[in-house]
């Protein structure tokens, strides 16, 4: 984090060794994960405009730059046009979030209405735009804004940031067509064919998506970590309708709101927590894969990087971006556990593995699948069992939770206060009309409970019209989804297939259609994974998946894909992924082909559709039932209104590639330099030797950074660089021919990461009774630092408690501390107490450079403590214990301002010496 010094930040110096222990190479950004947190936030204020929301990501990548501090490349993928595959999966998404955008509004205007009819307090409704978070798809505007504010960044932190000083930066923006994490993948994969590669690259990719430990893991890389957002469930969120914490939109009343502070002063703070980030350390996951996969007596050798592909190929089953998920495996039942053990059981008559570099072998696969299929009527009866006990159980916790609760609270300023609520009590006003409304509502309530059955009148009066018939106490609070399947009885496939399919379980042509589909996308994301995209225009025509035991006679099933299929234009894929209700990222003809009636394919953007829950409780688990996008039809459609696009519009739909960056002190930048000095338009490759070895072409940029050129800001609270010494060139990774397989082994020359994991990691149980503790950090040496009881008694007695400082030891040296400027010479015999960093680990276990927190202590004369906000200020003299020089010429114990006078003096000479806060 960045520190503070009296209201300022100091900047985070990464040049200096990485504080994790670890120094990484390549850092990738998957950047539509930073993206859409930083346009709408979910647990903050949302940024009041564009610009707010281009400072905010900045922020963001500067946060996780200073935390990983890569050596050599920095590499920022944003989507671009993805595959056929997956716009089917995007197109669900966004018409779904315009959908519960629209519903969420109306809910709100509802509610608020309903409440200020009651009597009830809200706030003034804000006149604010809603942000479609629609607009982060490639072509429209938004992207192409954040695509130059991206350029303007890099800029300045080229010339500014000494962390970036030899970096190379490559920006692959949403212009460049693919998915953001496997532009990274296609990128790591072109590089690793290189003969100029470093097989021991330590490489950290930045994303919160699940599949990128798989594709991790598909590199067969020895050094692959993963930084993500720490995930914290039941993050506080205020309600919509009165910005109050503690309740929902559904569930506010219109109270009014409570005092924050003394004086109100913390009306419009929200308790804000610092998002926390975690490593994925891949190679331990590979030490659990090894254990897990490793098998004896095969009929074959045993190859573990071979396993690992088919542990991620199993993988695919339990659910991806591209195919539904079986109906018999989910992730939650322990799915991927099955998948394991029936694959170690059937490998020994596989009489190989299922895959090979990204290509499948169907034969062995099938043998897989059936031998799924042969348990999925005991999974579907055992998913059954498994929600009926937990319904059960959740209805004897309502029954307990329900007669254990007290008859009456009371509200209002006598309602009850959690405890170790720091806010002090407010002064009782009015106590008897608060006892007179109490005793009201008690007498109400006891009326009530009196005739449950009696319906009352508007004053209060019994009705003699029949009573209100009184929910059973049995019934469950939420009405359940009606499940026509029934999965758990007897003929669930012909059920299945009739209602999801609309056919009969008796048409076996079209089962194996369905089949042969499924098949086709296993191949498909496979490829995908390990070679790159086999086909852009590939997808799966159905909404559900077949059953395990339908994969009879797949071995003979074609897998083959067409060859030099094209990526959609920018702005083809937004007609085809967004609803009607977004149209106004497009241009103005093209948006009425959503709406006009007459539009050739306006059933293409239906106003409303069905939800299938598919078993599922939660609206967001289901299946959005949407037309798929012919094709053909929505070319020919738009061929009529392709002549109304301006220039800037048929610019924004151009297929664009990755722009290269460098600094003035990088070794590549003169040889840049020269390139547009000659104006040679012909594309170069790159010198390995000036680029830590990364390869490609390079071809002069139109709207290039160039130095001694001034860089405009496209944000206007940000200043433009006028003093620029970066450059920007266009990059194009190395091309291989189109048959061309990437071998999916660990490269020669790599070393083996040390093992993690020791013998009692294996079991949380079998570790000599001690408790389970997985090593933390990088360096399998660290040793944390320790205080033993005594060094604590000694504290306590050492440290007055009255300091006023937050937590119980302040950041502060004690009085009479050995080392402290305050301290007095110690008498004879006595003993100093010990360092209390004496323990810290041998100085040799550190490759690198030494910590700050290791290096011997060195103080100037008088000058204060050495902590975190002056550890800058050191002198070349050791501090000697006998020179106490902290002591003035008596040896008395200096006054504070002497001290800080001579501190300052002797910080002249360096740099400037900021003051504690």
């Amino acid at each position: 984090q960045a520190k503070e010094c009296n209201g300022v930040k100091v900047p985070i110096d990464t040049s200096k060794p990485n504080p994790n222990e670890v120094e990484f190479d390549n850092l990738y950004l998957d950047m539509n994960g930073i993206i859409h947190p930083c346009t709408h936030p979910e647990d903050k204020p949302a940024p009041k405009n564009e610009d707010e929301m281009m400072v905010a990501i900045f922020e963001y990548i500067d946060r996780i730059f200073n935390i990983v501090r890569p050596r050599r490349l920095l590499y920022m993928a944003i989507d671009g046009v993805a595959p056929r595959a997956k716009m089917n999966q995007q197109r669900s998404r966004r018409f779904r979030a315009s959908k519960e955008g629209m519903e969420a509004a109306e809910e709100k205007q509802k509610i608020r209405q309903e409440i200020l009819a009651k009597g009830g307090f809200l706030p003034p409704e804000e006149v604010k735009e809603r942000f479609d978070s629609n607009c982060i798809t490639p072509g429209t505007e938004f992207m192409d804004n954040l695509a130059k504010c991206l350029r303007y960044y890099i800029a300045d932190r080229l010339n500014s940031d000494p962390g970036w000083k030899n970096l190379t930066v490559i920006l692959s923006d949403a212009s460049a067509p693919g998915e953001g994490e496997h532009k990274i993948m296609d990128y790591i994969r072109r590089q690793r064919a290189q003969p100029n590669h470093d097989p021991n690259t330590h490489h950290c990719l930045c994303g919160a998506d699940a599949d990128l430990i798989m594709l991790g893991l598909a590199t067969h890389e020895p050094n692959f970590t993963i930084i993500r957002e720490e995930f914290k469930p039941n993050k506080p969120k205020p309600c919509a309708l009165c910005n109050q914490m503690g309740h929902e939109v559904k569930d506010c009343q219109g109270l009014p709101r409570e005092k924050q502070g003394k004086h109100d002063q913390f009306a419009d703070t929200l308790p804000i927590s610092e998002q926390e980030f975690i490593f994925i350390r891949l190679c331990v996951l590979r030490e659990y894969l090894e254990r897990e996969l490793t098998m004896a007596s095969l009929p074959f050798t045993f190859d573990f990087e071979r396993s690992v592909d088919d542990w991620v190929f199993m993988c695919f089953f339990v659910g991806n971006d591209f195919l539904p998920h079986l109906p018999s495996l989910e992730i939650r039942e322990g799915a991927i556990d099955r998948l394991v053990n029936i694959y170690k059981n059937v490998v020994h008559k596989t009489g190989g593995y299922l895959t090979e570099s990204g290509f499948v072998n169907l034969q062995r696969v099938q043998m897989i699948m059936l031998a799924v299929g042969e348990v999925e009527d005991s999974i579907f009866k055992k998913r059954k069992d498994d929600d009926d006990n937990f319904k059960r159980r959740q209805k004897e916790k309502r029954k307990r939770l329900k007669r254990d609760q007290p008859a009456f609270i009371p509200g209002g300023q006598f309602s009850p206060q959690a405890l170790g609520n720091r806010s002090s009590p407010q002064a009782v006003s009015n106590p008897r009309q608060a006892a007179f409304e109490m005793r009201m509502h008690d007498r109400q309530n006891s009326t009530t409970s009196a005739s449950p059955n009696t319906s009352l009148t508007p004053d209060g009066s019994p009705s003699l019209g029949g009573g209100i018939k009184r929910k059973s106490e049995e019934s469950d609070s939420e009405p359940e989804p009606e499940d026509n399947i029934r999965l758990w009885e007897t003929g669930w496939k012909q059920r299945y297939y009739k209602n999801k399919f609309d056919v009969d379980a008796s048409d076996e042509k079209f089962r194996r259609k369905v089949v042969q589909s499924y098949v086709e996308g296993l191949c498909w994301v496979l490829r995908y994974y390990y070679q790159g995209c086999a086909s852009w225009n590939w997808y799966y025509p159905f909404h559900y998946a077949p059953f395990a035991s339908d994969f009879e006679g797949i071995a003979d099933m074609p897998s083959d894909f067409e060859k030099g299929s094209k990526p959609f234009k920018p702005l083809e894929q937004l007609m085809g992924v967004f609803p009607a209700a977004s149209g106004n990222f497009l241009p103005p003809t093209w948006r009425k082909l959503m709406t006009d009636p007459e539009s050739s394919i306006i059933d293409f953007y239906p106003e409303d559709f069905a939800i299938d829950l598919n078993g599922k409780k939660y609206a967001w688990q289901g299946v959005a039932l949407l037309p798929f996008v012919d094709e053909r039809r929505l070319r020919a459609a738009l061929e009529e209104v392709y002549p109304d696009l301006t220039p800037e519009e048929s610019r924004r739909n151009s297929l664009g590639g990755d722009v290269l960056f460098v600094g003035k002190h990088h070794p590549l930048c003169d040889f840049i330099v020269e390139q547009y000095k000659t104006k040679n338009t012909e594309p170069v490759d790159i010198p390995p030797e000036l680029c830590h070895g990364i390869q490609g072409k390079l071809t002069l940029n139109d709207n290039a950074v160039l130095p001694d050129q001034v860089v405009e800001s496209p944000v206007p609270m940000l200043r433009d660089l006028t003093q620029n010494s970066a450059v920007s060139i266009s990059f194009k990774d190395p091309q291989f021919a189109e048959d061309f397989v990437f071998k999916a082994t660990v490269l020669p020359g790599a070393k083996k990461p040390a093992p993690v994991l020791k013998p009692g990691d294996w079991e949380k149980t079998n570790n000599d009774g001690r408790p389970w503790r997985p090593q933390l950090g990088f360096n399998r040496d660290r040793k944390p630092v320790h205080l033993d009881q005594s060094a604590f008694r000694t504290l306590g007695h050492t440290m007055p408690r009255d300091r006023g400082m937050p937590g119980m030891y302040p950041n502060a040296v004690p009085l009479g501390a050995y080392g402290s400027p305050y301290a007095r010479p110690l008498m004879g015999g006595q003993q100093q107490i010990p360092k209390l960093l004496s323990n810290l680990r041998p100085q040799e276990s550190w490759r690198g450079p030494t910590p700050l927190f290791q290096q011997t202590p060195q103080r100037t004369a008088g000058a204060a403590p050495l902590l975190a906000w002056n550890r800058m200020l050191q002198s070349p003299n050791q501090f000697q214990p006998a020179q106490y020089q902290g002591l003035g010429p008596m040896g008395y114990p200096q006054r504070p301002e002497d001290r800080m006078d001579r501190g300052r003096q002797v910080g002249k000479q360096g740099p400037a010496w900021c003051s504690p806060p």
